[in-house]
C-alpha cells in the first residue's frame, strides 16, 4: 500500500515564525522543504497580540505548507505538539492527488 502524500498547513502567529521555521528545518528526516506566505487571521478564536493588530482587526500570521507522506505528517505533528505546546498553532491536512515539477 502506498502512503498517499498530504499537505500539512500550519497557521503560525507572527512572533513564532522564525522558531517554527527553524524547527521545520531541523526535521530533515521528514521535511525536505516548505512554503510560507503571509496571512491575516480573523475570527473569535484569533489572538490579537499587538496594538497594531488590534487597530487592524486581524492577527499577522504566516501560512506554512509542507507536502509529505501521510504517516510522516503524523510524526511531524507529534514533534510540533511537543515543541509548541500551549501556542495554539492551527493546522490541517489535505490529500495531495498529484505532485510534480514542470521543467
Amino acid at each position: 500500500m502506498i502512503d498517499q502524500p498530504v499537505c500539512l498547513t500550519l497557521i503560525v502567529p507572527h512572533q513564532l515564525r522564525d522558531e517554527v521555521f527553524d524547527h521545520l528545518a531541523e526535521q530533515s528526516d521528514l521535511v525536505s522543504g516548505f512554503t510560507a506566505s503571509q496571512g491575516a487571521g480573523h475570527g473569535a478564536e484569533v489572538r490579537l497580540h499587538t496594538a497594531a493588530e488590534r487597530v487592524k482587526g486581524h492577527a499577522d500570521q504566516t501560512v506554512v505548507q509542507v507536502v509529505l507522506a501521510g504517516k510522516d505528517a503524523g510524526r511531524l505533528l507529534d514533534r510540533l505538539r511537543v515543541s509548541f505546546t500551549g501556542t495554539k498553532l492551527v493546522y490541517w491536512t489535505t490529500p495531495v492527488t498529484e505532485l510534480g515539477t514542470i521543467d
